[in-house]
This record gives C-alpha cells, sequence and structure tokens, in this order.
C-alpha cells in the first residue's frame, strides 16, 4: 500500500493471516488492519501472531465478529474502515458484501461459489463502492493469466477467436499416498464443494453447465505426471466473458494419479443423502490427513490458429513452494491465495471503481505486474 489505510479482514483462517502479515510486512505505508472472527480468541492469536510475524511497526486491533447482528464496537470499525477483505466461507459473503456496501466500503472476497457470487452481484450493481469478487487463486490469479494469454495470442496473431483456453491448479502435497494420494492443504469444505457442484465451461463457443469430474485425463507438466478434472469455480466470469470468441474454455483442478479414482468411489450413492457435500467432507476428513508442507502448481494454455492458419498454442506453468514472509513462513496456498486478493485491494483503494469487477475485467498487464503479484508468482 501506498497510502495509509483501515483494512478489516474478516476472518482468521490461514488466508487472513497470510493476508494481514503480507499487509504488514509489504506495504510501503503501515496500513491499520482490523481482524475480525466469531471466536474473538482467535482473532487476537492472529493479531499477535501477524505484529509477532513482521519486520515493520504493524498496527493490528482483534474484533469480535458476531454470527448475528451488529455490536456498537463493529459499527465504530466498520465507519472507520476503507475496506473489507472476506476470508470468511463462502457462504458468510453476501452478509459481508452488505456490511461493505451500507457503510460504504471497498470489498473483495476469494470464494468460488457461485451462488453467493450473484447474490454479491445483485447487491453491489449499483454501490458507491468497488467489489472486486473471486480474487484468490483459482478463481483468481488463474483467471487474470488466461485472460492475458488469450489477449495477447489474438494480438500477436491477428485472429478474434480461438480454439481452447485451458486453466489448471493444484494445490497438493511432495508426497501422496494410497488409497486417497492426497493431504488437506486448505479447507475440506472447499475441495468437497468443488468436487460436487457443476462446472460452467465454453464448448462449441457457447456456455454450458457439466458435473464436475466429468471429463478426467492425464497431463504432463514440467515432466511431472498428474491427473486433471473439471471442478467448480474456478473459470469465474471468462465463460461469460469469453462466449462466441473461445470455442473450448473451462477450469480443471490438478492432483496426484490415483487420487480422482478414490474421490469417484466415496461420492457413489452420496445423492441418496440428505447433505452431500457434508457427507462427503465428512468421509475425506476421515481418511485424509492435513498436511503443512504444500506446493502450487498452475498450468495456462491458449491454442488456435494464427492468420495464415498455422495452428499455434501458448503455456504458461508454475511451480510456487512456502515462503518466508516477515519472520514466519508461509504456506504455498497462503501467498498464492493472499496476493492477488491483495493486489486487488491495492487497486480498489488507489482507483475507487464504482460497482462489481469480475476477473476478465482486470487489466492483466498490471495485475500481473503487481508489487504484491510479483514476489509470490513471479513476472509473466
Amino acid at each position: 500500500m501506498h497510502k495509509p489505510h483501515t483494512i478489516i479482514i474478516a476472518g482468521a483462517g490461514g488466508i487472513a493471516q497470510a493476508a494481514g502479515l503480507i499487509l504488514a510486512e509489504w506495504s510501503e505505508v503501515v496500513p491499520s488492519i482490523f481482524i475480525g472472527n466469531r471466536t474473538l480468541t482467535k482473532a487476537k492469536q492472529v493479531a499477535k501472531w501477524i505484529e509477532d510475524g513482521t519486520t515493520k511497526p504493524s498496527s493490528v486491533t482483534a474484533f469480535h465478529l458476531q454470527e448475528k447482528g451488529l455490536s456498537n464496537e463493529m459499527k465504530d470499525i466498520l465507519q472507520k474502515g476503507d475496506i473489507i477483505l472476506d476470508c470468511l466461507p463462502g457462504t458468510m459473503a453476501p452478509k459481508m458484501a452488505k456490511f461493505a456496501k451500507d457503510f460504504h466500503l471497498h470489498y473483495a472476497n476469494l470464494t468460488e461459489n457461485v451462488a453467493e457470487t450473484d447474490k454479491i452481484m445483485a447487491l453491489a450493481k449499483d454501490a458507491t463502492t468497488g467489489f472486486v469478487l473471486q480474487t484468490g487463486l483459482a478463481p483468481g490469479y488463474i483467471n487474470v493469466l488466461a485472460n492475458h494469454l488469450f489477449k495477447q495470442f489474438c494480438n500477436e496473431f491477428e485472429v478474434d477467436q480461438v480454439n481452447t483456453l485451458e486453466m489448471k491448479v493444484g494445490a497438493l502435497t511432495d508426497h501422496a499416498v494410497k488409497p486417497h494420494y492426497y493431504g488437506f492443504t486448505w479447507s475440506p469444505v472447499g475441495v468437497a464443494t468443488e468436487y460436487l457442484k457443476n462446472t460452467l465451461v465454453l464448448r462449441d463457443y457457447k456456455k454450458r453447465r457439466i458435473p464436475s469430474l466429468s471429463e478426467r485425463a492425464a497431463i504432463i507438466i514440467n515432466s511431472i505426471t498428474y491427473e486433471e478434472d473439471l471442478t467448480s469455480g474456478g473459470a469465474a466470469d471468462l465463460p461469460e466473458a469469453l462466449t462466441g470468441t473461445v470455442c473450448s474454455l473451462d477450469y480443471k483442478t490438478l492432483r496426484h494419479p490415483g487420487h480422482y479414482e478414490w474421490v469417484q468411489e466415496q461420492i457413489t450413492g452420496l445423492e441418496n443423502t440428505p447433505n452431500p457435500l457434508t457427507a462427503l467432507q465428512h468421509k475425506m476428513e476421515s481418511q485424509i490427513p492435513h498436511i503443512e508442507d504444500d506446493q502450487i502448481i498452475l498450468y495456462a494454455a491458449v491454442e488456435g490458429k494464427d492468420a495464415s492458419g498455422t495452428l499455434r498454442r501458448r503455456e504458461v506453468a508454475k511451480l510456487i513452494r512456502p515462503q518466508k514472509i516477515g519472520k514466519h513462513t508461509l504456506r504455498a496456498i497462503q501467498t498464492t491465495t493472499a496476493a492477488p486478493l491483495l493486489q486487488s485491494v491495492q487497486w480498489l483503494l488507489e482507483t475507487s471503481p464504482k460497482g462489481v469487477i469480475l476477473q476478465s475485467q482486470l487489466d492483466s498487464e498490471q495485475f500481473l505486474n503487481g508489487n504484491f503479484i510479483v514476489p509470490v508468482y513471479g513476472k509473466i
């Protein structure tokens, strides 16, 4: 950040921790940070963790974010604030977005939940402040990258349509053991959601909703074989924005070989349960461990014919490991999710747009070379 701002972080999980620490450590001017959580002791722990972890002077204040109602403390903080960074579960996003609209704050969130995103779009369409949605890793960075590749390809090869635009991300462990070949590095409910909800794609230049986990394939990235399959939410608004210009567009999640076969076995029969999402989450959590060591693999590619009819392909692949920020080492999933969120936050605070801003509307060149993005993802 280049100017002092009052920043409200909703949530006290791993991404909220990372966002607060990176803000304190990398901002040119020390921001005033408020951390709110339904459990006040957790918010206080995170505030202290940030203050202990930064090498710069910092101002981090914890507060109780009530599940219902609006306390006088919350009103006071919301009146002081410039922006809400929503790091809560996606189901809470419309509530946080309404706070932002009611108190005239900017707002940025991470959720891949399509239904909640639609609600916020309706809520914020006439807002006097800016709302950047789905601005994490996937959805988020991967969509800006893919859109950037698409525009570069069209400009370089003098075309206005392409055959395919591919987005793939995996939050993985270094090692994977049977039967699940997986370890949780982020929210189990988020993993279950992306496996069960339908996904939005482009096929024959038109939008379609198709089942997740319905197009499994193998892919080799940097000489390592992964499995890929369709999952929900990761395409953000690109299917809408690029309808008619891309024949086939989709987002797929990368996994170690063997994982998707195991997941399919767990899903079989869940359609007969009262809550398939909760049932799958519980099944996975009973067998899959949480693992701290992680890596992020991401891949984006565009393919099509140039003006002379020659088939061309452009690809970007990145492997991102845990990174030391200040005095703490953050997991790869933390830095890769928090950095795009903070890049969007900086843009909101510096330009003060109004209404909803989606991933396809961001200036991809500026975003991908931003001061929060480059130290984590490198330059394009």
